[in-house]
């Protein structure tokens, strides 16, 4: 998993309530267990009429936008059913932070296992953020050393994480690689067992 430290990026405002996981990245894209290539399938009843063509109006079909790598969304984003090709499907997209005053739970951890930073500030903050993400200049930086998020006039919001979440997005350590960080210890214990219960050795 990639580390996550500083990101300097476009935001991209989607004052959208409620957008749920399937809204993220619609089942039919979910036939495959591989990250790359999912983002043709962000958002896609958003993004594409019935032919398939792009619609002008939505926000990262848009020029000043299709960059985007912070996306500034509404209130409990994410909910729905539990599918980490969600995650996957942003980060594919290049967006590696959402910013919202919630997140579904579920989604939430799925987002810290798969190195998207999930950003929770106050309504007011988000409101301004929006605002200022549909002005002329649209980059933000998201520190998570220091835990804030400078707006492109340069307001500074604090948002605040679990240090263990922290640690592991800094380091960029899923489940895996937490474990791997004992992989001396592990390889000591097996050592230890095939000497003492030997019989296991040959189940």
């Amino acid at each position: 998993m990639k580390p996550f430290t500083k990101l300097d990026a476009k935001a991209a405002p989607l004052p959208l309530a409620n957008i749920d996981t399937d809204q993220i990245i619609p089942k039919q894209f979910l036939k495959t267990v591989e990250r790359e290539g999912l983002s043709r399938g962000l958002f896609y009843d958003f993004r594409f009429d019935e032919q398939g063509r792009e619609k002008p109006d939505f926000v990262l079909n848009q020029p000043a936008y299709k960059d985007a790598g912070v996306l500034i969304a509404g209130d409990n984003f994410g909910c729905g059913s539990s599918r980490e090709h969600a995650p996957w499907a942003l980060l594919d997209f290049g967006v590696s932070c959402v910013i919202s005053t919630s997140f579904a739970d579920i989604f939430y951890n799925n987002c810290f296992q798969n190195g998207l930073l999930p950003v929770v500030l106050k309504a007011a903050e988000v409101d301004a953020l929006m605002a200022e993400a549909r002005g002329g200049n649209h980059m933000v930086t998201v520190d998570l050393e220091a835990q804030t998020v400078t707006s492109p006039s340069g307001e500074v919001y604090r948002f605040e994480i679990d240090a263990a979440r922290k640690h592991k997005m800094l380091n960029g350590l899923d489940a895996i690689g937490e474990t791997l960080q004992r992989a001396t210890d592990i390889d000591v214990y097996e050592s230890r067992r095939a000497l003492d219960q030997p019989w296991l050795e040959r189940a």
